[in-house]
């Protein structure tokens, strides 16, 4: 018996192959390949709402089993500037809640301070809700879709 053979025989009796026996085994690694492939409807690029007349455009992408977003370019009054939270994460580890709700953290650069955030998806808007104190103190943004 040759190492594929083995292989194939180890599959069948772990319950991972429908094939006939006396035929190929093959895997369903592809199969969740593709599937881990399938991007979350959040990832891409967004830009943010105005704090303080400045925002940014954000790229969310995954981190882990969350999404995070890091700041790719910053605007403010007179257009485009180099700001020192380029390549900093705005938003961090959001976890898909299911119905395009996802619940993580969220940092804010203006005051240096990081919240407990939800985001809700519409389309190509999200809601972005930071709270501290247990929700007693809340802000939200909402961020557009830019690709």
């Amino acid at each position: 018996m040759g190492d594929g053979d083995f292989r194939a025989l180890m599959h069948r009796r772990a319950g991972n192959c429908n094939a006939a026996p006396g035929q190929p085994c093959q895997t369903r690694a592809f199969g969740l390949a593709g599937a881990a492939l399938a991007a979350d409807p959040l990832e891409g690029k967004w830009k943010t709402g105005k704090d303080r007349g400045a925002y940014a455009y954000i790229d969310i992408s995954p981190c882990g089993a969350a999404l995070c977003g890091v700041i790719t370019r910053t605007f403010g009054k007179w257009g485009e500037f180099q700001s020192k939270n380029k390549g900093k994460a705005l938003i961090i580890d959001m976890v898909p809640q299911g119905e395009g709700r996802y619940t993580g953290k969220v940092w804010r650069p203006s005051n240096d301070k990081t919240f407990d955030a939800e985001m809700v998806l519409s389309g190509n808007s999200v809601l972005v809700r930071g709270c501290v104190a247990g929700g007693l103190f809340c802000s939200k943004r909402t961020f557009e879709r830019l690709n």
